[in-house]
């Protein structure tokens, strides 16, 4: 019920989000490909992959099915797909932004960074803003060399899907770019814009996850305890049944021995 009233919130305010979201990342890669600017921008500098940083959205509590568990898998499967050799050297760092993701992958020996708890209670873009200006430092100063985002797409109240995400260095999507052949003015400089631009979006980014998962977070835990009330009047039928049956035998057979001693006595 308490997930029920915040998940209208949480829905409203995604969906306010996505289309500034997108149509500012659109901009962006638009923009950083056709510009001399965003080409040699620090945030889009390519470099060979030796840190990895890995930003891990989950709930801060339970009750709320396989929400988390599914993050730590996806998060696991990434690492061994992409970065086994990097894992096996130390060189992999999850960030988690949840405390159900920090307890995940820390039980299995994954290296953490100081994890983000209690997040979810106070989530508005000023706080979140000190994350991502947290991760453009430590890109800037090389400590990682590339940064994905993994979370909770909520596509319904019953279904949510994981979606990873590139963070850093971002790069202009091509199929983009070759479509749009906008001629923009620039006041003032590019140089100006994208340096504003690209920070803005990546901390925008971060918060459309937070975001998104939120809204997950509500539907899969009003999922998960719908299910769990089903589950449960199930099982009150079943004892009910298996009550009534035990009772039922009692009775039978206390009428048998009441029976069976009456009959000795006439005897």
């Amino acid at each position: 019920m308490v997930s029920a009233a915040k998940l209208r919130r949480a829905q409203d305010a995604i969906s306010q989000m996505r289309p500034y979201a997108k149509k500012l990342a659109e901009m962006i890669s638009t923009v950083s490909a056709q510009t001399e600017a965003g080409q040699s921008n620090p945030f889009t500098e390519i470099r060979d992959v030796k840190n990895v940083l890995i930003v891990v959205v989950t709930s801060d509590r339970g009750l709320c099915g396989a929400f988390n568990a599914n993050v730590g898998k996806a998060t696991i499967a990434l690492v061994d797909a992409k970065y086994a050799a990097l894992q096996a050297s130390g060189h992999v760092t999850i960030l988690p932004l949840g405390k159900k993701g920090s307890e995940y992958l820390s039980r299995r020996g994954y290296k953490i960074e100081d994890a983000y708890t209690d997040i979810f209670t106070r989530l508005n873009f000023a706080n979140v803003r000190e994350i991502g200006e947290m991760i453009l430092t430590d890109f800037t100063e090389k400590k990682y060399d590339v940064v994905e985002v993994l979370f909770n797409y909520s596509k319904n109240v019953a279904t949510q899907i994981i979606e990873s995400e590139q963070l850093l260095p971002m790069v202009p999507l091509a199929s983009e770019t070759k479509s749009s052949a906008v001629d923009y003015i620039f006041e003032p400089t590019e140089e100006e814009i994208i340096q504003e631009l690209i920070p803005k979006s990546i901390k925008l980014s971060v918060f459309r996850a937070l975001l998104e998962s939120n809204a997950s977070e509500h539907g899969a835990r009003m999922t998960a305890m719908d299910k769990a009330t089903e589950n449960a009047g199930e099982l009150i039928k079943a004892l009910k049944l298996e009550y009534n049956r035990s009772r039922q035998a009692a009775i039978t057979k206390e009428i048998l021995e009441i029976v069976g001693g009456a009959e000795a006595l006439s005897a």
